[in-house]
């Protein structure tokens, strides 16, 4: 049985968690009485432990393998996600309020940050170990449209549990990560890479790289500022539709949801043409930030639930290009010997820009509600000069 199908299902599980958890985390904090700025505690807390933890993993799945990795991690997001969900039920019963509720919900997510840390360097890792350095780029675009698909089949199931108040989404999404790993467990073949390695001289001293090595760095600096644009938009979306469309947080949740769906089609639209005219990492990235920068722009200017659409088709359209450009060109610059590696310091970028973008983003939202749209704006203007100055070092 071909790897691929379980490689993405994994994937798009994962997807349909994240987006699930982004779609209530804003009407589930004010339900429970938590300021804008603590719910962007909560992910920039979380995002730190996954930007620690993330690496780790990456260079655990050289000596355990990706298989075993990729179980681990999905695994770690049923149990984590269920913790998290259960702290919320304790604040909307009343048995944990104000610092108490805050610090175990911090906390529960810290913990499913660790050990889903593990998902997305094992999977990125088996993408380079079963592609072609031709075939690198398209094959990370595949994992993105996995992701992006999740994005989208997330809101709609989370908008179907919610009719059961909203926590149920939450507790949904940790049956489809567990049920995606017993698949995983019983199907997916361990990935050839031990071929790879063997086929490869050691690595200079036993060195592996990392964050500051110069052959990756450059790639880490545009995967960080990428999702730190992203979370901005994304960390703040709720408020803003709650506050300026005055509708409830049930609706919020729908409304949230939908300008989630929407992002992500745009974003597998946009993956779907750039895989099948095999655009290269440098075509990606060039495309990637002028339309994130046009779709804050837009959002900026929006007034009903439409013109909010519209500007996420545009995040989304930028993020789906960009994120497989930065992740193939960091994969494009080392050897077989160093996927593992190289993969969670690329899985850890999100998580980075995370720990910044929440806290900016909710910070900026408390001070103007279109300042987190400025400051996304005018943030991309330094990484496409960035992008001038790398030049033909970008595959």
């Amino acid at each position: 049985m071909s790897p691929l199908p379980l490689l993405l299902a994994a994937v798009m599980a994962h997807g349909i968690g994240q987006t699930i958890v982004f779609a209530v985390l804003a009407p589930l904090g004010r339900d429970v009485g938590l300021r804008e700025i603590e719910v962007g505690l909560i992910i920039a807390a979380s995002s730190l432990v996954f930007s620690w933890a993330s690496p780790r993993w990456g260079r655990a799945s050289e000596r355990i393998g990706r298989r075993r990795t990729l179980i681990i991690g999905l695994l770690g997001y049923t149990l984590g996600t269920t913790v998290f969900a259960t702290g919320f039920l304790a604040g909307m019963q009343g048995w944990l309020t104000g610092g108490a509720l805050l610090a175990a919900l911090v906390l529960a997510r810290m913990f499913q940050s660790t050990l889903m840390a593990a998902a997305p360097p094992a999977t990125t890792a088996y993408m380079a170990d079963i592609t072609s350095v031709e075939q690198r780029a398209g094959g990370m675009g595949k994992l993105s449209a996995a992701h992006n698909v999740g994005t989208i089949v997330g809101p709609a199931l989370g908008g179907l549990m919610a009719v059961f108040g909203l926590l149920a989404p939450l507790y949904g999404a940790a049956l489809v990560t567990l049920v995606t790993a017993f698949f995983v467990w019983r199907y997916l073949p361990e990935s050839p890479h031990h071929a790879h390695i063997a086929a490869q001289p050691p690595s200079p001293a036993g060195h592996l790289p990392g964050y500051l090595d110069p052959r990756v760095f450059p790639f880490m600096v545009l995967g960080v500022s990428l999702y730190v644009a992203f979370s901005v938009i994304q960390q703040t979306l709720g408020f803003f539709i709650q506050d300026k469309l005055q509708v409830d947080t049930r609706e919020t949740a729908r409304l949230v949801g939908m300008a989630l769906m929407v992002c992500a089609a745009a974003s597998l639209a946009m993956q779907a043409i750039a895989v099948r005219r095999q655009w290269r990492a440098r075509l990606l990235l060039w495309s990637g930030f002028p339309l994130i920068m046009a779709g804050s722009v837009v959002l900026f200017f929006a007034s009903d639930a439409w013109f909010v659409a519209a500007a996420m088709v545009l995040v989304g359209a930028g993020t789906g290009l960009a994120a497989p450009g930065y992740t193939a060109a960091a994969s494009m610059a080392v050897s077989a010997r160093e996927q593992g590696a190289v993969a969670g310091l690329v899985a850890s970028a999100p998580a980075l820009g995370y720990i910044v973008g929440p806290l900016a983003g909710t910070a900026l939202y408390q001070l103007d509600p279109h300042a987190p749209h400025i400051f996304v704006a005018v943030s991309c203007l330094p990484l496409l000069i960035y992008l001038h100055r790398l030049g033909r070092t970008l595959p």
